[in-house]
């Protein structure tokens, strides 16, 4: 089962997933960007926010999301994969950058993902009290310096695209604690 945890930063996906992986040692865990050696690699590029290009941008993601999907979930399709972020970010960072159409995205996505969604995906809603305390105790990285609107823009695009794609999900809100948030997850998965 491939399980996305999605979400802005700040929003508590990692706690939530280091909570299961404790919990669930066979659990593989991994993320995007950064779950691969080429993906460390996009990573540094990406939180840099050095390109110009918002095409170019998008276009990293995607060679690092297919990258992603060909060495760590394809392989393991018959366990219980979980990414910290995917296709879903990626669409919602796309919208929230501008000129995108959500089909095409759509498609580039299936295209790097060889047409295999997520069986489920979790997604960390939070709001501006939340985001504002969260990220005044932390070093802001490059994507997070665009802004708390910006951030809050990519959320609402993530939550639209989750709706008209159908697939399985359940929506967290990350302002609740780390126990009852972990306890809805776990009886989402039923696990």
């Amino acid at each position: 089962m491939y399980i996305l945890f999605e979400g802005i930063d700040t929003c508590g996906k990692s706690t939530q997933i280091e909570l299961l992986a404790q919990n669930i040692p066979e659990l593989i865990v991994t993320k995007e960007p950064g779950g691969t050696k080429f993906g460390e690699k996009a990573r540094e590029i990406l939180l840099a926010d050095s390109l110009a290009s918002k095409r170019a941008e998008l276009l990293l993601f995607l060679s690092d999301r297919a990258e992603h999907y060909q060495e760590v979930i394809k392989p393991n399709k018959n366990k219980i994969v979980i990414s910290d972020r995917g296709f879903i970010s990626g669409i919602g960072y796309a919208l929230a950058n501008g000129d995108f159409d959500f089909d095409e995205l759509v498609s580039l996505n299936k295209f790097a993902l060889e047409g295999h969604l997520p069986d489920k995906i979790i997604l960390f809603m939070t709001n501006m009290k939340t985001l504002e305390e969260r990220t005044s105790a932390k070093n802001l990285d490059g994507i997070e310096l665009r802004g708390l609107e910006y951030l809050l823009t990519v959320q609402k695009h993530m939550r639209e695209s989750i709706i008209k794609l159908d697939i399985p999900h359940l929506f967290i809100d990350a302002s609740d604690s780390i126990e009852d948030i972990h306890q809805a997850i776990l009886t989402y998965l039923k696990v």
